[in-house]
């Protein structure tokens, strides 16, 4: 699969480095690690949305205004050099908050390297580890529905696909843990918890059928015909939904 360098960026971006809120909430190490962190950094890369993540007394949070203040801004070339920096090939441009790199270059990079051993994680690790299995299907989960607004949003085929979506709520449930997409005029939001009265529900039974699914061991076509994957309401919108992760899928490997 041929990856649109734009598209890349913008899932490193909005979508695995966002994880970074989540992996602050599920993971005590992280939040330890940032437990008396007073620095928010701001990405900033040419074509792309900027974002900010906010490391403050134990937890992060991943900030997509605009507006949001930061001490500490790193500027790109463009989305390749901002993928070879996420790639461990390239290093960012700071331009404000000098005094904050020793948290770039040590706390961060340890955060940063914590969330690759849960989106990648070892295979034996999940087999004899069931929390780190369960936070790891959780942090991927959070990385492939937020990757896949990027997809409906800037790849030519992810339009397409999102504009046979209609509008309405989408519910992802996976044990008690819910997402919610919001499908507006073809463009799609995510929103961490659970909406009420959605209009199409996508519900996973386990964390083991989760992680099947989404590290593409298991066939959800099959885990829909055993009961393990359920859908609900209004079925195409899922059919268009499952085009989407196909294509995420392709991003992520």
């Amino acid at each position: 699969m041929q990856k649109d360098p734009k598209v890349l960026a913008a899932i490193n971006l909005h979508a695995i480095l966002r994880t970074m809120e989540d992996l602050c909430e599920l993971d005590s190490t992280a939040a330890g690690l940032i437990q008396g962190a007073k620095t928010a950094i701001r990405f900033v890369i040419p074509g792309i949305n900027p974002m900010v993540l906010d490391f403050r007394n134990g937890q992060c949070k991943a900030l997509e205004d605009a507006n949001a203040s930061a001490n500490m801004s790193l500027r790109f070339t463009g989305p390749e050099h901002f993928n070879r920096m996420v790639d461990g090939q390239a290093n960012p441009i700071p331009t404000r908050g000098f005094s904050h790199i020793g948290f770039l270059k040590n706390t961060f990079t340890q955060l940063a390297e914590r969330l690759t051993a849960y989106l990648k994680p070892d295979p034996s690790k999940l087999a004899a580890d069931p929390d780190f299995k369960r936070s790891s299907t959780l942090l991927t989960a959070y990385a492939a529905f937020f990757a896949l607004a990027q997809v409906a949003e800037l790849d030519p085929l992810g339009q397409v696909n999102a504009s046979r979506i209609a509008d309405g709520n989408i519910l992802i449930q996976l044990e008690d843990v819910g997402l919610t997409l919001k499908v507006r005029d073809h463009h799609i939001s995510v929103e961490k918890g659970s909406c009420e009265r959605p209009d199409a529900t996508m519900h996973f039974s386990s964390i083991d059928v989760a992680n099947g699914i989404l590290s593409g061991t298991l066939d959800s076509y099959a885990c829909i015909g055993n009961g393990s994957l359920a859908i609900s309401g209004t079925v195409p919108m899922i059919d268009d939904l499952n085009k989407l992760l196909a294509q995420v899928s392709g991003y992520l490997s």
